[in-house]
């Protein structure tokens, strides 16, 4: 090869690559999550940056993940390889969330775990689907903890027991909690009635909680679960260590940049590492579709189970809950809590039931972490 065909096809190799059909696919994917973040709204801090991701890891001749001609790894690889593949940027964004939660609700009223509980069915439904339709024991757990909806937490899972289903388990867990204003709201609609979505549950403004329960129970939380679960203990001491800083008065600063400065700037690292994962050999596999159904199933069954043990509970509590409030057990946090909360108001323009619905979501903060550290227990175990 001469010198100008050498010139030459390092020229155009990218114009060459694109007559690949699949990637025009992978940039209709990611032109898809970028108009979803920009146009509708969805979550755009995930959405937005995974898109871009995308579009990069799928241009032809590119070094964005592919090595230099030095031999260089792409920015994105260093990226995967420093934040994703040692799972830094699911502790760092835990330590972000922790700083945000405000624990008081559920100090309140600790019975609110049940309904998080219940809204975890999405796990066992979708594992036990996943093993099915013949995933192995270990991916099929991995698959099922996108019913915890948590992003973080399935790159946690994953990481160690399904390196092979990274990406497409971390963009469908991803994806899916971006879209819980389009899941929840026809489910909720089918599983109540309007006299049910119309139940008042006026916040009455009680005795506030005391610093030192506000401190001692983030300890008290890492304490449990790291006996129950110790593999947990990075997930749930991140989350509440992030808490502390809040709640301990003295570290303001601190708390400030862990919910602003850190969690932005690791949301966004992490939104565009992951769409860089989003190659056609990654993706448009028959496995990644199963994932994708399989996660639809972990988020409707959530969402179900919430919901009818409220219903249930209801028949036994002389007091009735709007049972709308059994689906902010998921741990999309704050997103399911803000749209129980908007429904409540479209039913009726009076009833704010915000605090008992974020009261639910905080709890289901928490049991998202506490399941993935089970399901962490559990995998070694029973392969």
């Amino acid at each position: 090869m001469t010198v100008w065909e050498s010139i030459a096809k390092e020229l155009f190799s990218g114009v060459l690559g694109m007559g690949d059909p699949l990637v025009w696919v992978m940039m209709a994917i990611g032109a898809i999550l970028i108009w979803l973040g920009v146009k509708k709204d969805y979550e755009p801090v995930l959405l937005f940056p995974m898109g871009v991701g995308c579009i990069l890891a799928n241009i032809p001749g590119h070094f964005a993940v592919m090595p230099t001609s030095g031999g260089e790894p792409g920015f994105l690889s260093v990226l995967y390889q420093a934040g994703i593949a040692n799972e830094l940027f699911p502790v760092l964004i835990f330590i972000g969330v922790g700083a945000m939660c405000e624990f008081d609700p559920l100090i309140r009223a600790p019975y609110v775990m049940i309904f998080a509980a219940a809204a975890h069915f999405g796990i066992f439904a979708a594992t036990l689907a996943a093993s099915l339709v013949g995933f192995p024991f270990n991916e099929a757990a991995s698959i099922g903890i996108i019913g915890a909806a948590d992003g973080p937490t399935t790159i946690f899972v994953a990481q160690k027991f399904a390196t092979n289903l990274l990406a497409p388990l971390t963009v469908t867990a991803f994806c899916y909690m971006s879209l819980v204003p389009i899941i929840q709201p026809p489910i909720v609609k089918l599983l109540t009635t309007k006299h049910e979505r119309r139940i008042r549950m006026p916040y009455r403004a009680e005795k506030p909680v005391s610093k030192t329960a506000l401190f001692l129970f983030p300890l008290m939380i890492v304490v449990i679960a790291g006996i129950l679960a110790p593999i947990s203990v990075p997930l749930i001491g991140a989350l509440m260590f992030g808490n502390l800083l809040k709640v301990s008065g003295v570290t303001e600063s601190l708390s400030d940049t862990a919910q602003n400065e850190l969690s932005n700037l690791t949301t966004l690292l992490l939104g565009i590492t992951v769409g860089g994962t989003m190659t056609a050999e990654n993706i448009l596999t028959m496995d990644v579709l199963k994932i994708l159904c399989l996660g639809a199933i972990a988020f409707v069954f959530d969402t179900v189970g919430g919901l009818l043990f409220a219903k249930i509970a209801n028949l036994f509590l002389r007091k009735k809950i709007n049972p709308m409030i059994g689906a902010c057990g998921i741990s999309a946090f704050p997103m399911s809590g803000r749209l129980i909360a908007k429904m409540a108001l479209k039913e009726d323009h009076t009833n704010y039931i915000i605090q008992h619905a974020m009261g639910v979501n905080v709890a289901g903060q928490v049991a998202s972490v506490v399941a993935g550290g089970l399901v962490l227990a559990l995998i070694p175990v029973l392969m």
